[in-house]
C-alpha cells in the first residue's frame, strides 16, 4: 500500500530531509514548519523525513498528515554529539523515495542521515539542493572538532553532488571554509517566519515583580552562551530587572549552581522546555529578548525573527562569521561574544532608556517585514527549485 496520494496537477514533488520536526523545538524545526504549508500553496507538493526526537527501540515509522503534507518519524535511539543516531534511516529513506517519488530533495545540513542519499541510487538520481543552515566545526567544543575531521568527507561528497548550496545570510557565507570550493553554486535565501499568523497571546504567571523583563530562548548548550548572561545579569542593578531562560540541556545544572553562587534565585529562572502557547505568552510580556551566543554554531538565529515579530529589542553578540549581527542591525544591541561587562551595560541601556528599547523594536520590525516573510523566502526557494528542474 502507497503511503501517498497521488495528484495529478502537481507543480513538482520535493522531499524534505531534517533531523526533527516540531513539536521538538529548534530554530531549523520551526522554518520547516512555516515554510512547508506556503510551499504547499505555491503549488508544490511536499514531504518531509525527519528522526523522531522521543527515543525509542521500536521499528516502525510514525506518518501523519500535518497541514497537507506528510512527515515521516523515522526511530532513533539517542543522540552523540547532537547528531540523531537512527539505524533505520536508510531503510525508510530508500522506502519514502520510491513511493513519493520526489523530483527534487532538499537537504537540510548538518545531519548526519542525510549522508545516506549518497547510497541510495534512487537518491543520486535526483537533483538536490542543500540548505546550509551551520558549519559543523567548533573552535570551542573540542570533541565536535575531532568528530568533524571524519565528517567533513561526507559533507564534501554532498556539497558535490548538490546543484545548488542556500546558505542563511552574506557573512556565513563568506567564512564558511567548508563552502569555500562550492561558491559558484551557492545563492543566500534567508531563514524567514509566517507575518501572517500571529498565535493568539495568553497571560503568564513566570514573571515576579521586578522591574525590567529579559527573556532568552535556547537550549542549554555550551555555544548559547548563558553562563555570561547570568553573569551579567549579578552586574546591573537587580532590583530593575529579571531575566527567564527558556531550553533544556546538558549545562542546566551548572547553570542552576551559578545562578545560586551569584545570589539570583529572585532574578534568574530557569524554566525548561514550555508549550508554545506559553512561550508566545514570554515573547509578549517580556521588554527585551537576549542571546549570548559564543560562536558560529550560532548561524543564524530564527528566534531572534520570533523576538522581532512579537516587537521586541534584541540584545546579542556580534560573532565574527556569523549570521547574527546581519540579522539583528540595527534592531538591537550587539556585544562582543562572552564579554560580561559588555552585556551587563547592554542591559543597563535597555533598563535605563526605555526610548531607546522602543525605537531598537521598531526598527527590527521593520527589518523583519523587508527580508524575513516567509512568503518571500520560500518564492525564491521556488525559483530556485524551478532553475534546477529546468536546467539542471
Amino acid at each position: 500500500m502507497s503511503f501517498f496520494c497521488q495528484n495529478d496537477i502537481l507543480m513538482s514533488r520535493i522531499l524534505h530531509i531534517g533531523k526533527y520536526f516540531p513539536p521538538f523545538a529548534g530554530g531549523i524545526e520551526n522554518f520547516l514548519a512555516d515554510i512547508m504549508p506556503i510551499q504547499t500553496s505555491q503549488g508544490e507538493v511536499v514531504a518531509a523525513i525527519v528522526h523522531n526526537h522521543r527515543f525509542s527501540l521500536k521499528m516502525k515509522v510514525q506518518a501523519e498528515i500535518w497541514q497537507q503534507q506528510t512527515i515521516y518519524r523515522v526511530p532513533s535511539c539517542g543522540r552523540l554529539l547532537y547528531a540523531p543516531v537512527s539505524p533505520q534511516f536508510p531503510f525508510w529513506l530508500n522506502r519514502v523515495l520510491h513511493e513519493f517519488q520526489p523530483e527534487l530533495l532538499h537537504l537540510h545540513l548538518p545531519n548526519t542521515s542525510a549522508f545516506w542519499a549518497l547510497w541510495q541510487s534512487e537518491a543520486r538520481y535526483i537533483p538536490w539542493v542543500i540548505h546550509w543552515h551551520a558549519d559543523v566545526f567548533s573552535v570551542l567544543n573540542k570533541k565536535l572538532a575531532i568528530a568533524y575531521k571524519a565528517y567533513r568527507p561526507f559533507e564534501q561528497k554532498l556539497l558535490a553532488h548538490a546543484k545548488n548550496i542556500i546558505v542563511t545570510s552574506p557573512p556565513y557565507l563568506t567564512a564558511s571554509t567548508a563552502l569555500d570550493k562550492w561558491q559558484y553554486k551557492c545563492q543566500v535565501i534567508p531563514l524567514g517566519v509566517n507575518l501572517e499568523h500571529m498565535p493568539t497571546i495568553e497571560t503568564t504567571n513566570q514573571w515576579n515583580s521586578k522591574g525590567v523583563r529579559f527573556l532568552s530562548v535556547g537550549r542549554l548548550s555550551y555555544y548559547k552562551g548563558h553562563e555570561f548572561l547570568i553573569r551579567a545579569m549579578a552586574n546591573i542593578d537587580k532590583d530593575k530587572a529579571q531575566l527567564i531562560i527558556v531550553g533544556k540541556g546538558e549545562q542546566y545544572s551548572d547553570l542552576n549552581k551559578l545562578i545560586k553562587q551569584l545570589n539570583l534565585n529572585d532574578n534568574v529562572k530557569l524554566l525548561g522546555y514550555c508549550s508554545d502557547t506559553e512561550l508566545n505568552a514570554l515573547f509578549a510580556s517580556c521588554d527585551c529578548f537576549c542571546l549570548a551566543s559564543l560562536e558560529r554554531t550560532e548561524a543564524f538565529g530564527v528566534v531572534f525573527l520570533e523576538a522581532m515579530r512579537h516587537n521586541k529589542p534584541i540584545i546579542a553578540t556580534d560573532i565574527p562569521g556569523s549570521g547574527v549581527g546581519w540579522v539583528v542591525n540595527d534592531g538591537g544591541l550587539l556585544v562582543k561574544p562572552q564579554d560580561v561587562t559588555a552585556l551587563a551595560n547592554a542591559l543597563q541601556k535597555i533598563i535605563n532608556q526605555p526610548l531607546l528599547a522602543a525605537n531598537l523594536a521598531k526598527r527590527g520590525q521593520l527589518r523583519l517585514n523587508q527580508l524575513f516573510d516567509i512568503k518571500n523566502v520560500s518564492a525564491k526557494i521556488s525559483d530556485l527549485y524551478q532553475q534546477v528542474l529546468n536546467y539542471g
